[in-house]
């Protein structure tokens, strides 16, 4: 059994910080769950666009307010407690904060930890 506790991970490596986002990730691949499992706090105001091309992403909002646009096709959804969003086909995608955002966020295959957006908002590939 893994038993973490985000009130102490956040304070650890775990955490993983970007412009005006942050993550904290209780579950990698190195733990063998075949997913991994984030927390992560988007900042009041701030838009970003990212592109998973190599990973499949679900989102479920815990707390705040905001947007998330497909890219190709321009259809915008309201973001709130409660909905949940799931990049099944490597979605490209603009998330727009209206207030801060909590999210929990499943990626397969489970990221190490150790990545960072790419210039196309993507991820590497997971390693062979």
């Amino acid at each position: 059994m893994i038993v973490r506790d985000f009130n102490v991970e956040k304070n650890t490596d775990r955490k993983v910080a970007d412009q005006r986002w942050n993550s904290v990730r209780l579950l990698l691949a190195g733990d063998g769950m075949g997913f991994s499992f984030h927390i992560t706090t988007i900042e009041a105001g701030s838009e970003h666009t990212f592109h998973y091309k190599n990973h499949f992403e679900s989102v479920y909002c815990i707390s705040g307010e905001g947007t998330i646009e497909e890219m190709d096709n321009g259809k915008v959804h309201e973001i709130k407690p409660g909905v949940m969003y799931a990049l099944n086909l490597n979605d490209k995608h603009t998330l727009r904060a209206k207030s801060e955002l909590v999210l929990a966020c499943c990626f397969n295959p489970p990221v190490t930890g150790d990545e960072v957006h790419q210039a196309d908002g993507s991820y590497a590939a997971a390693p062979v």
